[in-house]
């Protein structure tokens, strides 16, 4: 098992690759989570293999993160965008096996 631990900074507009597609290994969890006060509304997008951010995940009002656990979540790329006013911190952990 192999886990990753990462922590970054976006600035609003700005979107990045959260975890790329594993290569080996099978992604069995994964969790983004936003740091904002909760009771502000920050919005932030989470997209499962869509850099233009057509479908995607909210991350908005009290709900800051986003959790997923099992043997058939999505092995794609994860992408963020920050889509609200401010700097946003952003911690994201994955497991894969």
């Amino acid at each position: 098992m192999v886990q990753t631990i990462r922590t970054f900074s976006l600035l609003p507009g700005q979107k990045t690759i959260v975890f790329e597609k594993p290569l080996a290994l099978c992604r069995i969890f994964f969790k983004i989570q936003a740091f904002a006060d909760q009771t502000t509304w920050y919005q932030s997008k989470i997209s499962f293999g869509d850099p233009s951010f057509i479908s995607f995940y909210s991350l908005n009002g009290p709900a800051k993160y986003f959790e997923a656990e099992g043997e058939d979540i999505f092995q794609g790329d994860v992408w963020v965008r920050n889509a609200s006013t401010v700097d946003l911190q952003y911690s994201a952990t994955e497991i894969l096996r």
